[in-house]
């Protein structure tokens, strides 16, 4: 699902800019990372700190917000 978030945030450039803004990655470390739990944590947890992000997420990837937000604890076990 975290893979499916990143796809999701980084086909709107406005909203891929301020993901690795705030994440501090680039795209190279993104790509590089896509194994790594961190990295797609990151992607889950952007979208849980942003509910309208969340929302629109969720609807796209035909899942709950919940169920994103525990994918993130999910990642953490």
């Amino acid at each position: 699902m975290a893979l499916a978030a990143i796809g999701w945030l980084m086909q709107d450039e406005e909203r891929a800019e301020r993901y690795l803004d705030l994440t501090g990655l680039d795209p190279d470390s993104l790509r590089a990372g896509l194994d790594n739990s961190q990295v797609l944590g990151s992607a889950l947890d952007f979208l849980a700190n942003y509910e309208p992000d969340l929302i629109r997420a969720a609807e796209a990837l035909a899942v709950t917000p919940e169920e994103l937000v525990a994918a993130r604890k999910d990642l953490t076990e």
